[in-house]
Order: structure tokens, then C-alpha cells, then sequence
């Protein structure tokens, strides 16, 4: 009865949100919420308005001990001899003959073999990542029955729970989206960027330099014009002979 459905992916495909309604009840552990539903189905309860919801995924893993050469061996030779004895049964089965029992051991002792030498191999190598044996496991912090509101009251009378004071229970709210042009650029564009700013700079400068270069048929600025006139020497002060400053030619 609180076994899962056979179907569950189906099932699962069927009700792709999450569900809505109040909660009946709250238990610490999956089993305590299972048991609880098992009582309700067992007084004929629709249990299809039902749903256990855990709150507070973890994902915990679980250290069963430290791993060495013969427990390395000791479990592959026990998954081979498995894997052996279920080819002999078929053997066995479909192909019966008298020598189908020795064939039956022969398989198991091979699968045997294999699978230590595939196991040993496999700890050799890795080894120094991983020295130890675990189980992964993701548990809730709390399980709830959530049912919908008009089936909450009879629920908690069979389940003998107490009504507690607002128990409504809606799917937690997603997080934002963050906006497309907050991310941080990649590296092509942080480079394409670059690249144009660049561009953008040179084109400016270039741009700079030909507005203050005077075209022609346009006066060319005053400091310009005086650093560009040349000195004439003709009519500049010779210096005298006797370190006088120089005379101008109408005075002599």
C-alpha cells in the first residue's frame, strides 16, 4: 500500500507543479509520514488528494568504512558470482542437460573471478582519490502531508491530530531570474569590447588631429603663423665692434 507505484514516472509526468493545499500533519522522518498515510488509506480515505512533501533537501553522504585490497576483491568476486549464477540459471533453464549443474557452478566460479579481477584493477587505480566506501543519501528536515482544504478537517480527525492555526502550505517562491545585462561578459566578449573601444579611440584621434591641421584656403592660427615666418636676415641688426647693440641700416 505505501509502496511506490510501478508507474511513477508517468505519474510523475502527470503533475508537473508542485502541489497546493494545507498541511494535515508534519513528521520528522519519511517513514512516520508513510505510516501516516497508510492509516488514512486504511479508513478509506481518498489518498489521491494527498501529497508528502520534504522540506529542506540535504544531501548527505554516509562513510561505511575504509577500503582495502581484500575488501576490494572480497566485493567484486560477490557481484560476479551474482552476475555468473543468473547466466547459468538461464542456462540452466532453457537449456537443460545433464551437465547443467556443473555448468551452473562453472559460471558462478567464473563471474567469480572476473569480478575480482575487474574490482581489484579498478581499486588500483583509484585508490588514492578515494580510500573509504559510502552510501549517498538525500534526506528533508521535515515531511508533510499536504491534502486540500476540504479533506483537511476529516484527515486530522482520523489522524488525531490537533488544528493548529494557519497551516496553509504553497510551493516556496522561485529566485529572480537575474537580468540578462548583469552577467558577467565572457572572454570573447570582454575581447570583441576591447577591440571596438580601441577602434573607437583611434578613430577619434584621428578624427582630432584633422580638425586642427588648416585646410587650404583657411588661416592657420597665430601661433602657427608666427612660428612658421622666417627671419629676415637682409634687415636684422648687425652686431658692432665694440658689443653695441646692432644699428638699424637708416641711422648709419
Amino acid at each position: 500500500m505505501s509502496n511506490p507505484s510501478p508507474f511513477g514516472g508517468r505519474t510523475a509526468r502527470a503533475f508537473p507543479s508542485l502541489p497546493k493545499g494545507e498541511t494535515v500533519a508534519s513528521f520528522e522522518t519519511y517513514p512516520e509520514a508513510q505510516a501516516a498515510v497508510d492509516k488514512l488509506a486504511k479508513a478509506a480515505f481518498p489518498v489521491k488528494e494527498l501529497a508528502i512533501v520534504g522540506t529542506d533537501l540535504t544531501s548527505v553522504e554516509r562513510i561505511t568504512g575504509t577500503l582495502s585490497w581484500g575488501r576490494a576483491a572480497g566485493a567484486g568476486a560477490l557481484s560476479g558470482a551474482w552476475f555468473g549464477t543468473f547466466l547459468g540459471l538461464l542456462f540452466f533453464i532453457f537449456a537443460p542437460t545433464g551437465a547443467s549443474f556443473g555448468i551452473l557452478i562453472s559460471a558462478v566460479l567464473i563471474g567469480a573471478g572476473f569480478g575480482m579481477i575487474f574490482s581489484v584493477v579498478s581499486y588500483s587505480v583509484n585508490r588514492r582519490r578515494r580510500d573509504f566506501t559510502s552510501v549517498n543519501q538525500v534526506l528533508a528536515t521535515r515531511y508533510a502531508i499536504i491534502a486540500e482544504s476540504a479533506h483537511v478537517d476529516r484527515a486530522r480527525s482520523v489522524l488525531g491530530v490537533d488544528s493548529p492555526s494557519p497551516t496553509a502550505w504553497r510551493p516556496p517562491a522561485t529566485a529572480p531570474t537575474a537580468d540578462p545585462s548583469s552577467r558577467p561578459m565572457s572572454y570573447g566578449e570582454a575581447t570583441d569590447a576591447a577591440r571596438k573601444a580601441a577602434a573607437a579611440e583611434a578613430a577619434g584621434a584621428a578624427g582630432t588631429a584633422a580638425r586642427e591641421r588648416p585646410r587650404y584656403g583657411e588661416y592657420a592660427p597665430a601661433e602657427e603663423t608666427k612660428a612658421a615666418q622666417p627671419v629676415d636676415t637682409a634687415t636684422s641688426g648687425r652686431p658692432s665692434s665694440d658689443g653695441d647693440a646692432a644699428t638699424p641700416p637708416s641711422e648709419r
